[in-house]
């Protein structure tokens, strides 16, 4: 019993010298919220929310700007925003809580709890791991098959399900990319288990015991709530709000709604290892596992000549992990509709923190990078936003140029093939079960069938070639849509384009129905 007093002494006398090592002074404190408060107007963002944590202190939980630009009303530490993609991290956490428990391995194949569970190939079905799911290598090329899920009336289960008709980009294992319906996947194995819901257990296991009391997990539990923050697009460099989006078929990959406060109680966790308070719900085995490289990343030429401290980066379990100042750095960032977020931890230094954003802006990245060289004491500073705003502008102008370019492709003077009501009928693929063209007092219109968002009309640009602008998504770009024409002049396929980061419509191979 001595000895184990005497140990517990020793890791807490540990604890203590790497706070007061990381603690950052109140000078360091004054000048990131001041940059931050700058870099809001600057960067035209509405509003934003960040908390920097060590294991035991909060040093600071703060609100920028505002909800959303109609109300005005302040942003502060418990306003809640989509957190998307750094849910992954806490679908890892509840697998971990499973492999603890020793009810999963992180090795044991997919098919032993989802024996429907099918991919592109049979062989990767049936060696597809837990692991894998959680490492972005299962072959598919990243985001594919988001269309399936965004917006859409398919379950959970139905997405899984659609995606044994994706193509793979990769040899099994082979190389990253990144999927959230894999992700999507390694939370289903939960309710298989547990026979609790995914949301259940998760609430029950990592969110109330944390003491995240705000956060939610449905855009549908928002309402009643009074403390929450609005996503925004930009229409003419202006900042406009958008509606939430349902993202409960995508739960586990990205549904998390949280705020400032409560994730820092989640990087608290995570900076003690598992623990909270006295209760430990997570081994450091497991925490170490997750917090280890399992899937190499590259780092580009112009990331090396940037960020030169910077040597490798590879994925963990629901993390992504990088050297930065000499110091192991593990962080995810997540993209919602109208909103962005970053969460990074820097172990060995014992301090965290979170920035969250109501905005489709890019400005959490530079934030990112300032925050650390201001925390890790870097000798050479860098003013990240003034540097990246520029470049971004830069970028604008290039995007400004290649549309330019594409109007100038436009042959003039020319017609569809066919009247539009020879367009007109259901187009589908094993991918997506079919998107109806019809006719609305004489427009050509577009409707994805398990998508209601993805409602448009279609336009003539030349020949068979129509523009596309889905209205209810601002979010996203115009677009084409180009039909093809059989031997006998009648339309027979359909595709689409739009050009974004995000969703691949080319990945749908669109089949007229006779």
């Amino acid at each position: 019993m001595i000895n184990k007093l005497r140990f517990v002494l020793f890791i807490s006398l540990l604890a203590f010298g790497k706070l007061c090592l990381a603690q950052p002074d109140q000078a360091t404190l004054t000048t990131l919220n001041q940059y931050y408060a700058k870099a809001i107007t600057d960067w035209n963002v509405p509003g934003m929310a960040v908390a920097i944590v060590s294991g035991d202190s909060v040093y600071l939980a703060k609100g920028y700007g505002v909800r959303d630009v109609k109300s005005g009303m302040a942003v502060d530490e418990n306003s809640l925003f989509a957190v998307a993609s750094n849910t992954k991290a806490f679908t890892a956490a509840a697998l971990a809580i499973l492999v603890d428990q020793k009810k999963i391995d992180w090795n044991d194949q997919v098919i032993s709890y989802l024996p429907w569970f099918e991919l592109y190939d049979p062989y990767v079905s049936n060696q597809m791991t837990i692991r894998d799911l959680l490492t972005h290598r299962s072959g598919l090329k990243t985001f594919s098959g988001d269309l399936i899920w965004y917006g859409s009336n398919y379950t959970r289960e139905q997405v899984i399900r659609k995606s044994k008709y994706l193509k793979p980009t990769y040899g099994f294992r082979e190389q990253f990319g990144y999927s959230n319906i894999m992700y999507i996947a390694a939370g289903e194995i939960i309710p298989a288990v547990t026979g609790f819901s995914y949301d259940e257990f998760l609430k029950n296991k990592l969110l109330f015991p944390l003491g995240m009391q705000h956060s939610v997990l449905s855009v549908n539990e928002l309402e009643g709530l009074n403390n929450v923050a609005q996503p925004h697009t930009y229409v003419d460099g202006k900042p406009v709000v958008i509606p939430w989006l349902n993202w409960d078929n995508v739960g586990p990959a990205g549904a998390l709604i949280s705020c400032a406060s409560d994730m820092a109680r989640w990087l608290q966790f995570q900076l003690n290892n598992g623990i909270t308070g006295l209760d430990t719900l997570i081994s450091a085995k497991a925490m170490y596992e997750m917090h280890s490289a399992q899937t190499v990343l590259p780092v580009s030429k112009s990331s090396t000549t940037r960020f030169p401290s910077t040597h490798l980066k590879a994925y963990g379990l629901g993390w992504t992990i990088m050297d930065y100042q000499g110091k192991k750095v593990i962080a995810h960032n997540g993209g919602y509709d109208g909103m962005i977020s970053q969460t990074v931890f820097i172990p060995e230094a014992n301090i965290g923190f979170v920035i969250l954003t109501n905005a489709l802006s890019n400005m959490y990245y530079p934030l990112m990078y300032k925050t650390l060289d201001m925390l890790l004491n870097n000798p050479e500073q860098h003013d990240w936003s003034a540097e990246m705003l520029a470049f971004m502008k830069g970028n604008e102008e290039r995007e400004k140029a290649a549309k330019a370019k594409i109007e100038a492709s436009r042959v003039p003077n020319t017609r569809p093939s066919l009247k539009p009501d020879d367009y007109t009928g259901y187009y589908t693929c094993p991918i997506y079960d079919s998107v109806r063209v019809y006719t609305e007092k004489g427009q050509l219109m577009m409707q994805f069938e398990r998508s209601p968002s993805f409602k448009a009309v279609l336009t003539h640009w030349h020949y068979d070639t129509f523009t596309v602008e889905f209205k209810d998504l601002p979010s996203l770009p115009k677009g084409f849509v180009t039909f093809t024409l059989n031997l006998d002049a009648k339309a027979a396929e359909m595709s689409i384009f739009l050009d974004n980061p995000d969703f691949d419509f080319t990945e749908l191979e669109l089949k007229r129905l006779n």
